[in-house]
């Protein structure tokens, strides 16, 4: 298996469409209905967390095999249907992320969000 060091965005979101056009998905995948399916996998994602404090979600993440894989797939349904988003939208996912945190760097500077949890607002 590849792993984050050896597989590009690029080739994922290759791989996506891939997989989509076998199937003849493109016509289910328009920008609405994959905004809408991210939201339904990161909810599924959530509750996998409910009622769990950090140490409980330490504990069964070392401990507990189905626990990890659940999160492990419903994480990656988020990012599929996000890279499948950003091939939708023709956007470059690398561009938008780095924006962002540019974005980011500005609302946030070091000297004042060290440690606070605030909104950039709020600083």
């Amino acid at each position: 298996m590849k792993s984050d060091k050896t597989v590009s965005i690029a080739r994922l979101k290759l791989i996506l469409r891939q997989f989509r056009d076998k199937r003849n998905w493109a016509q289910f995948h328009d920008p609405k209905n994959l905004a809408e399916a991210i939201t339904i996998e990161a909810s599924e994602l959530l509750e996998l967390f409910l009622w769990k404090g950090p140490e409980e979600i330490e504990r069964l993440m070392k401990s507990d095999k189905s626990f990890k894989t659940e999160i492990e797939n419903e994480l990656a349904d988020v990012f599929c249907f996000a890279l499948n988003l950003a091939n939708s939208l023709d956007l470059d996912v690398s561009t938008i992320v780095q924006r962002k945190i540019n974005r980011n760097a500005r609302h946030y500077p070091v000297r004042k969000a060290r440690g606070n949890a605030a909104k950039y607002t709020r600083l």
